[in-house]
């Protein structure tokens, strides 16, 4: 190393810390890691042979128009979750409708890199019990069931490729817009590509389902978003102190980074309010906080009932924290966009510019003019309080389709 380098090296320690230093030469690190693997697309989600064509994909046609209309033998793909996934959760719940029908329900896992069968089944009885579904790996060739239903991008590839000779109804439920999630791109490309495959769609809320026809060209039938009432409940009427946001540096879409730039405005301007983290751990970030790591359902509810407001920022479909929040008497704050405003009217939202300024001007207004017990009970009362309504328009999509109920018209943005 040079005596010029030295001193830079110096400078750069007195004046940004050895932190940054650390910082740099891991980013440095792993940029070269990523070129090194680069040609070998480890990160790439399908295998690829499961990659589809829209434009050269010949399925096989479902089946005519029932004789009875006895329980379905159902298939619903999907990567293997994570304790209390949220997206999971969610597809489970459809699910578990599905179920409550009398319908046979079967997990196919896909993962490009395998299954671990045991560790990935013990991880769905242990955080979904109340799921009864089968639960396999996804196999060469889907045959056996009356329908199969998507839940991502790369499970609309799969479907489409390893059932392509089979009679069977192709439903996909999609929770958000997904080529939105990488740049344009081949990520971008193939996601999109996964909306003209020919599938039904069924759209969790309003603005997938635009999205859907304005980017994509594709109609969708949409069904409302839901709220865990049972577990999210406001029992706090009394002191209250603090905020709370979720860190998913991982996933941009969550605003971690610019939630961290924030929330440090905010602790210069109101030092006393103690800041609380769940999620992803933060151990760069300077600001005093508790870091809770992953919570359950049962334990959010307890933190969200001892704080006065949070971050639920979301840059695609709305985060479900939102109204998690709202039914625990708290004071959510979400990046003021249309997409959001299509699927969340909910009173006591409070809507901020998605900047660190702006953001913090409205955790600032939450604590100095918090909402009143009646003001909060009045929007925890607002709040979607059930799943049920969600259950019952997908199963009605599903149940109308493979019994040849489903007309043109009932399935539109």
């Amino acid at each position: 190393m040079t005596e010029t380098r030295v001193r830079e090296l110096v400078e750069r320690i007195r004046t940004h810390g050895a932190g940054d230093i650390g910082r740099r030469a891991v980013r440095r690190f792993s940029n070269n890691l990523a070129v090194a693997f680069a040609t070998s697309a480890l990160d790439f989600p399908l295998l690829a042979q499961d990659v589809a064509d829209s434009t050269t994909l010949c399925l096989a046609p479902p089946p005519g128009k029932r004789a009875s209309q006895e329980a379905l033998n159902l298939a619903w793909l999907c990567t293997p979750p994570g304790p209390g996934s949220g997206g999971h959760t969610t597809l489970f719940r459809m699910v578990k409708g599905m179920e409550d029908r009398g319908h046979k329900c079967t997990l196919l896992l896909y993962d490009r890199h395998g299954t671990n069968m045991s560790r990935a089944a013990a991880i769905v009885r242990e955080y979904w019990p109340w799921l009864h579904a089968d639960i396999r790996v996804i196999p060469a060739s889907i045959q056996g069931f009356d329908g199969c239903v998507a839940s991502s991008w790369e499970t609309a590839h799969v479907l489409a490729r390893r059932s392509a000779a089979a009679a069977i109804h192709r439903f996909y439920f999609i929770q958000d817009y997904e080529p939105f999630f990488y740049p344009r791109g081949s990520l971008y490309s193939l996601a999109e590509d996964s909306y003209q495959l020919g599938f039904t769609h069924i759209a969790l809320g309003n603005m997938v389902a635009d999205a859907l026809f304005e980017n994509a060209g594709v109609s969708s039938a949409a069904v409302p978003f839901g709220c865990d009432g049972d577990t999210y409940v406001l029992d706090n009427h009394g002191t209250r102190s603090g905020v709370v946001f979720y860190a998913r540096e991982s996933v941009d879409r969550r605003g971690t980074l610019l939630g961290e730039l924030a929330v440090e405005d905010f602790h210069r301007r109101h030092p006393e309010q103690p800041i609380h983290v769940y999620g992803d751990p933060l151990p760069s970030w300077q600001v005093p906080h508790h870091h809770h790591g992953k919570l359950s359902p049962v334990q959010l509810n307890r933190l969200y009932n001892q704080c006065l407001a949070g971050l639920a920022l979301s840059f695609t479909n709305i985060s479900l924290v939102a109204e998690e929040m709202l039914s625990c008497g708290m004071a959510p704050i979400v990046n003021d966009h249309p997409f959001a405003r299509k699927d969340l009217g909910t009173p006591g939202v409070r809507w901020a510019p998605a900047t660190p300024g702006g953001i913090a001007d409205a955790l600032c207004r939450a604590v100095e003019d918090p909402p009143s017990p009646g003001e909060a009970a009045h929007s925890a009362s607002s709040a979607r309080k059930s799943w049920e309504l969600t259950k019952a328009k997908t199963a009605a999509i599903i149940e109308a389709q493979s019994f040849g109920r489903l007309q043109p018209g009932d399935v539109h943005t």
